[in-house]
């Protein structure tokens, strides 16, 4: 019986807890003047500016601050990297920790006055941490991993991996200004006596003059045929969206309004989905209301508009235009600025309309905190520094030589297995990098950069030299030494003249088609650093198109050793 049993319903709701605030319809049986936004009956939504009584004598423009005074909402972490690192000396690293995912760091030496700063700066999947440092608040120099430390203190990895890719800076400074967008779309609603539902909203087919009025204030009328504006998702070819918009370019931020009126109307279509399907999707509205009638949010089922600036006329049409304004928004909208004046009226002016467009911009920042947009920038970023992260890594391994053979083409690394891997073959004896068959992208790549196909060249240096032999095992050619007078280019060996002594020094092997190689004529760049090491030799290193055995290779060069060349060499480096 006890495992039976069951506790009893909660107790019915009384009407009062289920309608904390009047219906629209109740408020509406009222005496006017009714207050411009009413709050919907089960909530979730704040308001501001709900004092709209102008006392004697009171002129509405006091109530404006300075036009300088109406900040815009931004994202300044957005746009660091690109003030303080981009074209500037700095190091960037990249990780994967357990808990934060990606991790893309950047750091950074400044002098700031007389004193020393680390300037850091940390990107994770939720947002990106930024600190600037002195040093002499350290007890000692950090390393990367303390450094990020520094900044999260979240971070739990072994160690970071050096970016080597010449092009990050580009890509970082993109996926750090992914957020900033000088595009706006905001919708315009009219609203007249008496309409208190969505079907009414969206089946005004008709402006009044207060209306038009209000729209020349708020920007220029334009043609949607082949404008070459921001069009906001509005058809600039067929005029599938209408023949006309209204458009205003504001401090470099273009702005298309999606005016309901200007909408194609659709007969008996009582939604008018065409109208709300631009509208709908927009994130903050304008209601445009010129009589007394209350607009509740919940007028309009939408999952993406989450703020509405409700704008009443007052003298629609006269040289003593007056708009009152209220502002509401969801609950987890965060406030926006500027804040309303009280009472919350303006008088038609470049001033309210600098207030009113700064209000529509900061309101959409503002929403974009809310906990929809939130999860859906959280996704994308998390998808963008998974990108960042793993182009920087493929991209970096390939400048090792790391990569796939095709992907190392491609992306700079070079047919021969990168600069590293071609280094290695140039310096360690007998030490030949293993011939890959060659993508699509060789020859193209090749001629691209002004590199000769160096096959083709030892192919016609073998024809030019009679005393060339081809091994039939190895493949490369095996020489006698050659008179004086015989060509550098076929030629693996170089005469070296060290205190009147001569000797023969076999030239190290080059991968094919390698990057290292300027001309099949040119000389080695690694006999300018054998010239720093040693002063009084003068010595000529060709491009070692072709190696020989190690067998032939001298063991001494006088009283220098291959280990201490290479040491010296390597330390030069």
């Amino acid at each position: 019986m006890d495992e039976q049993r069951s506790t009893l319903p909660p107790p019915l709701k009384t009407e009062e807890d289920y309608i904390p605030y009047p219906s629209v319809h109740e408020v509406l049986g009222r005496q006017s003047p009714f207050p411009l936004i009413l709050l919907p009956q089960f909530g979730g939504y704040w308001i501001e500016g709900t004092n709209h009584e102008l006392s004697n004598g009171i002129d509405p423009e006091q109530f404006l601050s300075p036009t300088s005074r109406f900040k815009l909402e931004c994202n300044t972490t957005a746009k660091i990297y690109r003030k303080h690192f981009l074209g500037k000396e700095h190091f960037n690293y990249y990780t994967v920790d357990s808990a934060l995912g990606h991790l893309v760091f950047s750091m950074k030496y400044d002098v700031i006055g007389d004193q020393e700063h680390l300037r850091l700066m940390l990107r994770t999947k939720i947002k990106t941490y930024h600190d600037v440092i002195p040093i002499s608040c350290l007890t000692e120099f950090p390393n990367i991993v303390q450094m990020a430390k520094l900044v999260c203190e979240e971070v739990n990895v072994d160690r970071f991996f050096p970016v080597l890719y010449p092009k990050a800076s580009r890509l970082i400074v993109t996926f750090d200004e992914h957020v900033i967008s000088n595009n706006f779309k905001f919708g315009v609603i009219y609203q007249k006596f008496g309409q208190t539902s969505e079907e009414e909203l969206f089946g005004n087919n008709e402006e009044g003059p207060a209306l038009v009025e209000f729209l020349e204030f708020l920007g220029q009328k334009i043609e949607l045929h082949d404008f070459k504006g921001f069009r906001g998702g509005l058809d600039v070819t067929h005029g599938q969206t209408g023949s006309e918009s209204v458009y205003h370019n504001f401090h470099n931020k273009e702005i298309m309004f999606h005016v309901s009126t200007k909408l194609p109307y659709t007969e008996g279509d009582t939604q008018q989905l065409q109208r709300k399907r631009h509208i709908g999707n927009d994130i903050v509205a304008i209601v445009f209301q010129e009589e007394s009638t209350p607009f509740v949010p919940d007028m309009i089922a939408s999952n993406f508009l989450h703020a509405y600036v409700v704008v009443q006329v007052e003298n629609a049409c006269s040289d003593n235009v007056l708009y009152k304004v209220s502002v509401t928004a969801r609950d987890d909208v965060p406030f926006f600025g500027p804040p309303l004046p009280n009472p919350a009226i303006f008088k038609k002016g470049p001033e309210f309309h600098e207030f009113l467009l700064s209000k529509l911009i900061n309101a959409e920042y503002a929403c974009y905190k809310a906990e929809k947009f939130a999860k859906l920038e959280e996704r994308t970023r998390s998808a963008l520094l998974e990108t960042l992260y793993e182009e920087l890594h493929f991209n970096s391994q390939a400048m090792m030589g790391l990569g796939g053979e095709e992907d190392k083409l491609e992306n700079g690394g070079g047919g021969g297995g990168g600069f590293f891997e071609s280094f290695k073959s140039l310096i360690i004896p007998g030490k030949s990098p293993t011939r890959k068959k060659s993508g699509p992208f060789s020859s193209r790549r090749s001629s691209a950069i002004g590199i000769e196909n160096i096959q083709e060249v030892q192919e016609k240096s073998r024809e030019s030299s009679p005393s060339t032999q081809k091994t039939p095992d190895s493949g490369h050619a095996s020489q006698e030494p050659k008179s004086e007078n015989s060509s550098n280019q076929s030629s693996p060996e170089v005469l070296v003249t060290k205190n009147s002594s001569s000797i023969y020094c076999r030239a190290p092997s080059i991968p094919e088609a390698h990057d290292l190689s300027r001309s099949s004529s040119n000389a080695s760049s690694f006999a300018s650093v054998v010239e720093e090491n040693e002063t009084e030799a003068t010595e000529d290193y060709d491009t070692g198109m072709e190696s020989l055995s190690s067998a032939d290779t001298p063991q001494k060069r006088d009283s220098l050793t291959y280990s201490t060349w290479l040491e010296d060499n390597m330390r030069a480096l």
